[in-house]
């Protein structure tokens, strides 16, 4: 079996790596304007640069390798980058998606296509809306769930109009090591840098929302799981159970470091909207794969805890 990974310079792509090359498949992956460390990867597997963008490269390479799965991950991912340049988000993410489901389609191959989705789709969820289920309305608020959706629908449309092996999984928070960019990562950071005496503050930004936050080794497996038992057009949520007040979440960071940092709230860390609570049923992943969630998240902070304890 052979899976080609786009966006394997992402936070997921080395730990998708890693779970493929356990089973026995052959990984091939592509990536562009990487933001983790791709070094590594090169001792594992072959890896090329190619922006999604260019569709005749995604095309080529497509035909070269004739992958029997395609983990499409590779996205512009963070929200506050789309604002900042919403056309290279709005670009990178749709034209990116439509060239990999055009060049299955004009080569005639039938390979299964995971189109990595968002919960940013969904926009502002009220309390008597969660946990959100896959059939609520989408109504993003940035450019990058707008992004997102046009991913999910063109996944949803090239099954239907072409019977492409299309799975369309909305992602909710994920983190663990390796993490950029999102609150763990920037409160363990942080943390670390104070016990190593490079700072002695923690700068945050709005402490009251929840989050459902699941390890990213739990959402690698759900991935798996769902190119051998999901049903193909289908759209399902990986999300965690439990939504956590990210003030818990920074508690459990502050127990685990010998210092006690300064919390300061830093106002360019809060959003022009953000969502009070983000929280999926999981249940339609959970019947049709038997998914579950089996990291908590002390261990997971206490990997990332230990993660930056080894680079920085």
């Amino acid at each position: 079996m052979k899976a080609y990974i786009t966006g394997v310079g992402g936070f997921m792509g080395p730990h998708l790596v890693d779970l493929l090359l356990s089973k026995g498949v052959k990984v091939f992956g592509t990536y562009y304007n990487p933001t983790t460390e791709i070094e590594s990867l090169k001792s594992k597997i072959e890896i090329k640069e190619c922006d999604l963008r260019d569709k005749e490269k995604v095309r080529s390479i497509i035909a070269e390798f004739n992958p029997d799965i395609i983990f499409h991950l590779g996205a512009q991912s963070y929200p506050t980058v789309s604002w900042d340049d919403p056309i290279y988000t709005v670009q990178t993410n749709i034209e990116g998606t439509l060239n990999i489901f055009e060049s299955v389609k004009s080569l005639k191959i039938n390979p299964i296509i995971l189109a990595a989705c968002s919960s940013a789709e969904y926009g502002l969820v009220t309390e008597d809306e969660v946990p959100v289920k896959e059939t609520h309305s989408l109504l993003p608020l940035h450019p990058y769930g707008v992004s997102k959706v046009a991913t999910d629908l063109i996944a949803y449309q090239y099954h239907k109009n072409f019977g492409i092996r299309s799975l369309r999984a909305r992602i909710f928070n994920t983190t663990g090591p390796r993490k950029v960019n999102d609150v763990c990562s920037d409160f363990t950071k942080q943390a670390v840098m104070a016990e190593k005496g490079m700072t002695d503050v923690i700068k945050v930004g709005n402490l009251n929302t929840r989050r459902a936050i699941t390890d990213v080794r739990d959402i690698i497996k759900a991935f798996w799981l769902l190119t051998q038992k999901g049903n193909f057009g289908d759209v399902y949520n990986l999300s965690g159970s439990k939504a956590y007040l990210i003030s818990d979440i920074l508690d459990i960071i502050l127990s685990k470091i010998s210092v006690k940092p300064k919390i300061v709230q830093d106002p360019k860390l809060l959003r022009p909207t953000d969502e009070p609570i983000i929280i999926g049923d999981s249940s339609k992943l959970i019947k049709d794969t038997g998914w579950s969630q089996d990291i908590p998240i002390e261990q997971t902070i206490q990997d990332m805890l230990d993660y930056w304890r080894s680079v920085l």
